[in-house]
């Protein structure tokens, strides 16, 4: 049974930097995608960060060139680096991970964490 758990959200202020952590569990073998998504209130999740089996990444253009995600798979973690945040940042950023990127790209993968609130002012 997979699961995600995500950590590291706060209130921080406009131009400073949070780390976003997602522990996952229950993997048979290292072939799932994963991805960080966010949503406010009243709207679909959106795409922040995406991660193919081949550990490429992609980005949205909103977070290009600020956000960085990494994994490390001896701690069987995610991250979400955060660097000159922006109010327009705040949301609820979620962790997630299937085997078919087409599905995180969908965002409609098979796994979410629970999510972590990040409020920016």
């Amino acid at each position: 049974h997979v699961q995600l758990v995500e950590s590291g959200g706060g209130s921080v202020r406009a131009g400073t930097s949070l780390t976003l952590t997602c522990v996952t569990s229950g993997y048979t073998d290292d072939g799932h995608c994963m991805g960080w998504f966010r949503q406010v209130p009243g709207k679909q999740h959106e795409k922040v960060a995406l991660i193919g089996s081949d550990r490429a990444t992609h980005y949205s253009q909103s977070v290009k060139g600020r956000f960085t995600a990494s994994t490390d798979k001896a701690k069987d973690t995610v991250y979400l680096q955060m660097n000159s945040l922006k109010p327009e940042d705040t949301a609820m950023y979620y962790c997630a991970a299937d085997r078919d990127i087409l599905r995180l790209v969908a965002r409609k993968p098979k796994y979410w964490g629970q999510g972590t609130q990040v409020t920016v002012s």
